[in-house]
């Protein structure tokens, strides 16, 4: 008689950091022992009215040739019933922040059928929280983290913090799937650029990414300065047509803006449609990260997340516009800030960026080196040892 298979739902809606989630549900698949199921549902994210993109999670799984069952039910409730026909043993989340679920897919009703296991979307921790020494509450004090049958955390601080809480047994250190995505990245992906011109590559324009991220407050984050220099980046671009530039924001941005009151649904809508109909610019929100990475010539950011993602793919610093009062950085923050250029209003990007253009991106690949030793405790083995760990959870199900 064969042995049962442990059967794994990864339930998503942040689609965009799929890499998160991508190499554990690959190597499930390939193993006997394993039995994955993908689950796309809805989103609400900052400025959303509806429930929504359900379609969207499902198109993308389609383009990375992930099966997946189709949970697009106005009733959650009803997705929940699914889920426990489902019968898993496990079910596996990305993203923490429960108002963003439909009241069905919260944790709290989750934990009721299955063993959840939670694996953060972003890269790494790179922020705390004003007034507050060491880690910062929300990487380890939200409901999945207290609730979830397993952790996997890719940095010891936070480990640390949550051995604190007392949920030693349930949290452990793996590294992340996302960085060792990122690397591989670096060796497989082909350079694309969604701006195509008929030139051959000795006369082509300078390649920017410009990456704006959705913070705005002191409340949370801090870093986005978008609202403040939007108009003088629209202006740049008009006036540097030998410049090509792809927007890619974060993909809360323009919901923030219009729902924390920044720009009305008018001013961004009037801003977007003078930015989309320059020749040079164009907003690409769905297309490989990594694949433009590789094309540009460099990526100007205000956020945190790509000022270590943009060393770890293209071995390059991100040019950083440091919003002077954002929450400060953790150590990793502080040597991922470290690894960039910092600039500190537009003359000083502007000024950069023409250095750049004239003599190539400054090198600093020492301050790379070391933001990857300390990013990557376990180089291309984070998602072999996260499905190990369940592997050896698993056993006490099917004895």
């Amino acid at each position: 008689m064969a042995a049962k298979r442990t059967r794994v739902v990864f339930l998503l809606f942040y689609f965009e950091a799929w890499d998160s989630l991508d190499a554990i549900y690959r190597q499930m698949l390939e193993s006997d022992d394993f039995e994955p199921i993908v689950v796309s549902i809805p989103r609400k994210l900052t400025g959303d009215a509806e429930w929504h993109d359900e379609d969207k999670v499902s198109d993308f799984l389609d383009g990375q040739g992930v099966p997946h069952l189709r949970f697009n039910f106005a009733d959650s409730y009803e997705g929940l019933d699914k889920l426990k026909e489902l019968a898993p043993d496990y079910l596996f989340i990305n993203y923490p922040w429960q108002r963003n679920y439909q009241p069905g897919y919260v944790v709290e009703n989750l934990i009721t059928f299955t063993r959840v296991c939670y694996v953060p979307y972003f890269s790494l921790p790179l922020v705390n929280e004003p007034g507050v020494e060491g880690i910062a509450p929300h990487q380890f004090t939200q409901p999945p983290h207290k609730l979830a049958h397993m952790v996997f955390l890719q940095d010891a601080a936070v480990k640390a913090a949550f051995d604190a809480t007392g949920r030693a047994d349930h949290a452990f250190f793996t590294g992340t799937p996302k960085i060792d995505a990122l690397f591989e990245k670096a060796k497989t992906e082909k350079p694309s650029w969604p701006i195509v011109r008929n030139t051959s590559n000795a006369s082509r324009r300078f390649r920017l990414i410009w990456a704006p991220h959705h913070s705005y407050a002191e409340r949370w984050l801090n870093f986005g300065v978008f609202a403040q220099m939007h108009e003088e980046m629209l202006e740049f671009a008009t006036a540097h047509p030998e410049i090509d530039i792809v927007m890619r924001p974060h993909p809360f941005l323009f919901g923030t803006l219009t729902d924390r009151e920044l720009l009305t649904p008018a001013q961004l809508a009037d801003w977007r449609r003078r930015w989309d109909a320059l020749p040079n610019t164009i907003t690409d929100e769905s297309s490989s990260f990594a694949s433009l990475m590789l094309a540009c010539d460099a990526l100007f950011t205000d956020g945190i997340s790509f000022i270590a993602e943009f060393p770890f793919v293209t071995g390059r610093p991100a040019i950083f516009w440091e919003k002077p009062d954002h929450w400060a950085f953790t150590p990793l923050g502080e040597l991922a800030a470290g690894a960039s250029i910092r600039v500190d209003d537009f003359a000083g990007f502007e000024s950069v960026l023409k250095k750049t253009i004239e003599w190539g991106l400054p090198n600093r690949d020492a301050e790379i080196a070391a933001l990857i030793a300390a990013a990557s405790p376990y180089p291309g083995e984070a998602a072999k040892r996260i499905v190990e760990l369940v592997r050896l959870d698993a056993r006490d199900l099917h004895e």
